[in-house]
């Protein structure tokens, strides 16, 4: 299993860069990495809201949701999630979020 470390913390991932142990083994020092890997420079509430949306769907109901429900929950239009997170809402915002890689996603 590929490992990567960032602050101290040593996170275990999947070939595609996400957590294997998921939100089990997500914190703050795997937001950092992936906001530095992202090229985002700061986060602001907006990111934490799609991160917030995205966890609370995924304990719900197990997997991630579509981009449409993760728009209409958060209130963003699309083109907005994608300015929040340029690689877009499946690898960019689901990677941040500690959710395995969404089915369907390049």
């Amino acid at each position: 299993m590929p490992t990567l470390e960032h602050n101290g913390s040593t996170f275990q991932v999947d070939e595609d860069g996400f957590l294997l142990k998921g939100m089990e083994e997500w914190n703050d020092n795997w937001v950092d990495y992936v906001k530095s890997s992202e090229g985002i420079a700061e986060l602001t509430d907006e990111h934490h809201k799609v991160i917030d949306a995205l966890q609370e769907y995924y304990k719900k109901n197990g997997i991630a949701p579509m981009v449409r429900i993760l728009s209409k929950t958060t209130g963003f239009p699309l083109k907005r999630i994608y300015e929040l997170f340029p690689s877009g809402p499946g690898k960019g915002a689901c990677k941040m979020a500690g959710l395995p890689k969404p089915t369907g996603c390049v």
